[in-house]
């Protein structure tokens, strides 16, 4: 249904003539009367008769009113929906608990009147697909890869070095200390059976046990986030790898702790990436906000890997 002739329709019914309808939307009386015409033959009803006075409605032109107002208004909902600043801005990060999520709260608390959409992909191959095909705005990922090698368009940013923790049970032989040096790694294992070979964090992690002689594994199944910390807080030689931003909640009775790790410094690069021709206000804001540097200066006693360098 052609909704210029909708609108056409309720501008003479709101005015009672096709002439002060015709001044209302800025066209000829004769491009009036020929949207409601192509109307009315589309409906197959009349909707006006005309009088001295102006137009009366019909009983099928005061049938179709209400619905022709819910045209107009639907048609204005959809199109605010998407309007720039309207819809919420829709963000991926890995995992709802690590740290890009935590950078969208901290904007979000002084932010307030924003609207956030969070969504997880699971790899950065899928988030920047994403980007790029607009059904996210932007991703917040470790970019393995140069920025000059990404997809046409798409821009990227590091915005966050987030220290990499060891997480370990009581009865560890670290647990009663506050922090350890990467090289005390060497030779141990270090188990995260969630590392997805071609994923961002299995190239991360990889490389930084190439560098300090550790082996990451993998094995598996991953049964999630609780058989993790359990397997954690009953070993004394298991240990795994955690982001000084992540938040996880265990029970105290537990034992768990958290280990810095220190000279020199594992951190994990996040980048934000967007496509460059996108004119979200929140996106903006957010690149904004992100502006005060969060990354390590290079040679300041933080390890990345070549990559990020």
């Amino acid at each position: 249904m052609d909704l210029d002739a909708v609108r056409t329709f309720v501008a003479v019914v709101d005015t009672g003539q096709f002439q002060q309808a015709a001044a209302a939307l800025s066209v000829t009386q004769q491009a009036v009367s020929r949207r409601v015409a192509t109307l009315e033959k589309d409906l197959g009803v009349r909707l006006f008769t005309r009088t001295a006075r102006g137009a009366r409605l019909t009983v099928d032109g005061q049938a179709f009113l209400p619905h022709a107002r819910d045209l107009l208004q639907a048609e204005e909902r959809a199109a605010a929906s998407v309007r720039p600043g309207r819809r919420a801005l829709r963000v991926d990060v890995v995992g709802r608990r690590f740290g890009p999520a935590g950078l969208l709260r901290d904007f979000h608390r002084t932010h307030p009147g924003t609207e956030l959409d969070i969504v997880t992909h699971y790899d950065a191959d899928s988030a920047i697909a994403a980007v790029r095909s607009g059904t996210i705005d932007a991703t917040i990922r470790a970019l393995t890869l140069p920025v000059r090698q990404l997809p046409a368009g798409i821009d990227a940013v590091r915005v966050l070095d987030e220290p990499v923790q060891l997480l370990i049970g009581p009865a560890h032989e670290f647990a009663g200390a506050d922090t350890a040096v990467p090289a005390q790694l060497a030779g141990r294992r270090i188990w995260m059976p969630d590392m997805a070979p071609g994923t961002e964090w299995a190239v991360y992690y990889s490389d930084l046990a190439a560098a300090f002689g550790f082996t990451i594994d993998s094995a598996g199944p991953s049964f999630g986030t609780e058989p993790l910390l359990d397997a954690m807080a009953e070993s004394p030689t298991l240990t795994t790898f955690i982001g000084e931003r992540t938040q996880f909640v265990w029970p105290a009775d537990r034992g768990l702790r958290r280990v810095a790790l220190h000279d020199p410094t594992p951190v994990y690069p996040h980048s934000l990436i967007w496509r460059s021709d996108n004119p979200h206000p929140t996106l903006a804001a957010f690149r904004a906000y992100l502006a005060p540097a969060r990354v390590a200066p290079t040679g300041s006693g933080v390890w990345v890997p070549d990559w990020a360098r």
